[in-house]
């Protein structure tokens, strides 16, 4: 699923237009992003927590030449499914 075929979802589910749909799911995508930007965590139960991961410095390959590099420490976005999404997945 895109993020045109969630707005047209969403719509359906919540009885708007596409145009409002499309709003909410930008702010909210924008309220997440902020969020774990200024390094905090977005939960939102029984979905799932959104938030920042420090990953450390490490070597690695290039995988033409086979020649080791370093690869930066870095913070990464991470996503952590809840209980009740896992189960509905898994079932």
């Amino acid at each position: 699923m895109n993020k045109e075929e969630l707005v047209q979802e969403v719509a359906k589910v919540a009885k708007v237009t596409k145009k409002d749909a499309t709003t909410v799911l930008e702010a909210v995508i924008c309220a997440v992003q902020g969020a774990v930007k200024k390094g905090q965590k977005v939960t939102l139960v029984g979905f799932g927590t959104f938030e920042a991961r420090k990953r450390a410095a490490r070597k690695g390959r290039n995988p033409q030449t086979g020649k080791e590099i370093k690869i930066a420490a870095k913070t990464v976005p991470a996503f952590s499914a809840g209980k009740k999404f896992k189960d509905l997945v898994n079932k």
